[in-house]
């Protein structure tokens, strides 16, 4: 107990989860169903049909759901960073699979027990609702995303995506950190690897982005993504 506190009360990221939901004895009640738990980078969190036993609020690091297609492709459905929540399930097993990209640290609650503080805690549910309708938004984004789209205004809205989630997290920095692989993102925006490093390679030459590495992406002005996104 006195080690989840100290954790707890070190947390960097504690307002952007939902347990900021909770205060004074309603925190502490929380704090006695969590483990922390850690996951090296490239490994399986919960695979899709697994049974739902555990949800999880990531602390550090990147996540990402995928979900395998009928002949063997992947579709990568979301990413996943420190203050967000996975393994939502409305049936007994999970939709997804998650993988951590780079190491992960999360909190990770018995489902059942936790689904119990619900009627103890409305504040909890509700902020559980929220979190939910947020993944929901995300979906439908990515629906227009891939459905709708060209490969520059994908690839453009995906940057802009990393740059508001960073900026969310407080995290001001002019550059903007891509932890997934140019696989994961081809997967995640429905084009070839190839495509992906074309079109990045195109809106360096726009004088749009700079590529500073392959893990971080400066965007010379926030609002030419916009534009780009946005197909104008």
């Amino acid at each position: 107990m006195a080690v989840r506190s100290q954790l707890c009360d070190a947390c960097d990221i504690r307002d952007l989860t939902f347990c900021s939901a909770l205060h004074g004895e309603e925190h502490i009640r929380l704090r006695q169903l969590l483990t922390h738990v850690q996951y090296d980078g490239h490994s399986t969190i919960f695979h899709e049909a697994e049974e739902a036993d555990y949800v999880f609020n990531v602390t550090s690091g990147s996540v990402k759901l995928y979900k395998l297609l009928g002949d063997g492709r992947r579709q990568i459905t979301g990413f996943l960073f420190a203050g967000d929540f996975l393994g939502l399930a409305l049936n007994l097993t999970y939709s997804y699979t998650a993988e951590a990209i780079e190491p992960v640290t999360a909190c990770r609650f018995p489902r059942q027990k936790l689904e119990r503080l619900f009627d103890e805690f409305p504040r909890l549910e509700k902020r559980m609702l929220g979190m939910a309708v947020d993944e929901l938004a995300a979906a439908q984004d990515q629906m227009l995303l891939l459905g709708r789209k060209t490969a520059k205004e994908k690839v453009a809205s995906f940057l802009l995506m990393l740059a508001r989630r960073q900026e969310h997290r407080g995290v001001n920095d002019a550059a903007i950190e891509v932890p997934m692989s140019r696989s994961d993102i081809a997967d995640y925006l429905g084009l070839t690897i190839e495509t992906v490093s074309r079109t990045l390679t195109q809106l360096r030459k726009e004088a749009t982005i700079s590529l500073k590495d392959n893990k971080h992406i400066e965007a010379i002005g926030l609002s030419m993504l916009e534009d780009l996104a946005e197909g104008l």
